[in-house]
């Protein structure tokens, strides 16, 4: 072979070899922004704890809170793992139960099953401010946490702290308008309602929970239902109606209720202190009982408080009292 045709094949050859080599670069580059497809991208959330990393849409969120499930259920989401509630059989709170069946229960929120959640696989894990306290550094291994939640005294000032932490939750998955949307429309339906307290001859009221061998009086201040009931509502307090904490109140002690609207709350171990109390002569001395206005809910006000589905039925249920 002469040299002017080896040269000619050598040159063929590294041409052969340059193009085998730019379709490997090519069909690299073309695997690389496979990393940031929609379904291994990330997005950033700040929360009490810091700034952690999550996936852009997620799939498998554990939530261990009432409040958090209600505003996972609110934006159409639905978790795969909640905490349980022990005063009610270790099981989903009644009022979430028709949406959450399938779902997985891990716990409680202050003591959750790691064994549990880790077998869920989940991509995102959703605590209380207090649950973080003892729990954060373990469910962190798990899966990106995000903490939730304020201190409760900052919350007087602002009676729609609630809704922070819907439109945070809401920022996962770039659902924020969605969230808003029925924030503003709880408002509405919330606004209507106060129109009725306010045209109602039963204003003054006086919110108590019925525990087992004590009533406890809740304030003004301090709770999102108490907010929703003297705030939003318009509700009167009555003169013995604390502004900020709640307090024990004996049976002796509701004779000075001077109350025309009586809402009771009954724990599930309550029911017997109740009936006790209603056969004093003490308790007939209330005006809400002489004028046949006492309310008994169905025990959860105190969880739906916290969220669009929950305040939702609370609101249908003080409309039936006031129309």
């Amino acid at each position: 072979m002469n040299k002017s045709l080896k040269w000619a094949w050598t040159c063929v050859g590294l041409l052969a070899v340059m193009m085998i080599l730019a379709a490997c670069g090519a069909t690299s580059a073309t695997q690389v922004p496979a990393a940031n497809s929609e379904e291994s991208a990330t997005r950033t959330i700040t929360h009490l704890k810091g700034d952690s990393k999550i996936p852009m849409k997620p799939q498998r969120v554990v939530a261990l809170s009432a409040a958090y499930i209600d505003h996972l259920l609110t934006i159409g989401e639905k978790p795969v793992g909640v905490n349980n509630e022990e005063r009610y059989g270790a099981d989903y709170l009644p009022y979430l139960a028709d949406q959450l069946q399938g779902v997985a229960t891990v716990g409680s929120a202050e003591a959750p099953n790691l064994e549990a959640i880790v077998q869920l696989n989940p991509d995102v894990i959703l605590i209380e401010s207090r649950t973080a306290e003892s729990m954060y550094d373990q469910l962190s291994k798990i899966a990106p946490t995000i903490v939730l939640g304020n201190e409760w005294e900052e919350y007087d000032e602002n009676p729609d702290f609630w809704t922070e932490d819907l439109l945070k939750i809401a920022e996962m998955y770039d659902k924020t308008e969605l969230a808003q949307t029925k924030i503003d429309e709880l408002k509405k339906e919330t606004e209507a309602v106060k129109t009725l307290v306010e045209k109602s001859e039963h204003r003054k009221l006086a919110y108590i929970r019925v525990r087992q061998k004590l009533f406890q009086i809740y304030p003004q201040n301090g709770h999102p239902t108490n907010a929703l009931l003297y705030h939003d509502l318009g509700f009167e307090p009555s003169s013995i109606t604390p502004k900020e904490q709640r307090e024990d109140l004996s049976l002796e002690g509701v004779a000075d209720l001077d109350a025309n609207q009586l809402i009771l709350e009954v724990d599930p171990n309550g029911a017997d202190f109740l009936q006790a109390a209603e056969q004093s002569s003490l308790w007939s001395k209330v005006p809400a009982v002489q004028q046949k206005q006492v309310y008994q809910t169905d025990s959860f006000w105190l969880f739906k408080g916290w969220g669009v589905i929950g305040r939702t039925q609370i609101l249908e249920d003080v409309r039936k009292l006031v129309e």
